[in-house]
């Protein structure tokens, strides 16, 4: 088993990189810290124990013995940090939002399919464990057509978080509680029901003065039928995530958790007796992974002894980036918007105004 080594870039979610990096000896081993400002990027590898600190990524990315970087700078940077990285040869993993419209999603993933290294977008909350399960039980076919979703995104973000010089910005962030907050969970929702078709949404800005969204609500139909709602604030005074999937034989809720709602406990209410017994005969064979950063890392470790494709794709956070140009084309025309969105579509390159 080969041990790969890691570049860290950026020091502010960076540090829940490093933890995971650091939970997983014998596979990785985290080499650099890089970060514009020098004396965060000591203090975080003083931290962690991290033996190197750059604030230049070229003279990183020229480093023959750094395998992977891990992209985790403002979101304005992401696109062309990871192509840069890829062209460099290295493996890539990049927070979200991995590009900031379709056109730069597209132009990574031609990249990626000649370069030597993989590139693998971060949605850590399908590690949690109480939503894998329900993705067990919707391999054994035991969940049934679904009916509705509701998922709910709902935060506490007051002036103080958006006191620094890229959050709140469309140019920097790339957009609001939609880009930044609730994409996760909107992932989650896409991994179970599948994709949209089409999308009507609201976005407003109550709670903060700042350029993007910290309000949105959106009705969406699924590509199988199933209706969905999606609801984010920032401007809760109770944090929570909440998801619910109403299926023909089952309903499941995750837990309440806003940072890992993926995460046990889930409930699964079922239809009747009979659906009961095949729900715990699907579990009693269920196996947990390690959850969140560290369980995608490990499974990144094993795509890349295997040569296989990373445990999620660009073409998942490609997904992701099309339902968040949809939301944005509904609410900024009042229209309902069909997906999927090709070339043609005025917000090919990009959501912002």
């Amino acid at each position: 088993m080969r041990e790969y080594t890691v570049a860290v870039v950026g020091c502010g979610v960076g540090k829940l990189h490093l933890e995971a990096w650091k939970a997983l000896p014998g596979k990785f081993s985290v080499r650099m810290v890089c970060d514009l400002n020098a004396e965060a990027a000591r203090e975080v590898a003083g931290k962690f124990g991290v033996p190197e600190t750059s604030t230049d990524l070229s003279a990183v990315l020229a480093r023959r013995d750094i395998d992977i970087i891990d992209i985790c700078t403002p979101s304005g940077t992401h696109a062309a940090l990871s192509m840069q990285a890829l062209a460099a040869g290295k493996h890539v993993i990049c927070e979200k939002p991995l590009a900031g419209s379709l056109a730069e999603a597209d132009a990574l993933a031609a990249a990626a399919a000649k370069a030597r290294g993989k590139l693998m977008p971060i949605f850590q909350y399908r590690y949690g464990n109480g939503v894998r399960k329900l993705k067990h039980l919707l391999d054994k076919g035991i969940p049934g057509r679904l009916y509705l979703a509701t998922i709910e995104t709902l935060w506490k973000r007051l002036p103080a978080y958006y006191n620094n010089p890229w959050r709140g910005r469309w140019k920097t962030e790339l957009g609001g509680t939609l880009t930044t907050h609730a994409i996760h969970a909107h992932d989650l929702l896409c991994w179970i029901a599948g994709p949209p078709r089409s999308v009507f949404a609201r976005t407003t800005t109550r709670v903060n003065t700042i350029e993007v969204e910290d309000c949105a609500a959106a009705a969406l139909t699924m590509a199988d039928g199933s209706l969905a709602t999606l609801s984010v604030t920032v401007g809760a005074m109770s944090e929570i995530s909440r998801l619910r999937f109403c299926f023909e034989n089952l309903t499941a809720e995750s837990s309440t958790a806003p940072y890992s709602p993926g995460s046990e406990p889930w409930t699964f209410i079922p239809a009747n007796d009979e659906v009961a017994s095949q729900i715990e005969a699907a579990l009693a064979d269920f196996r947990p992974k390690k959850e969140r950063f560290t369980g995608q890392f490990e499974d990144f470790h094993a795509a890349l002894e295997s040569g296989g494709e990373p445990p999620i794709t660009i073409g998942d956070a490609r997904g992701s980036i099309e339902l968040l140009t949809a939301l944005y084309h509904s609410a900024a025309t009042g229209a309902a918007v069909d997906v999927p969105l090709g070339p043609d579509h005025p917000r090919y390159q990009g959501w912002q105004p």
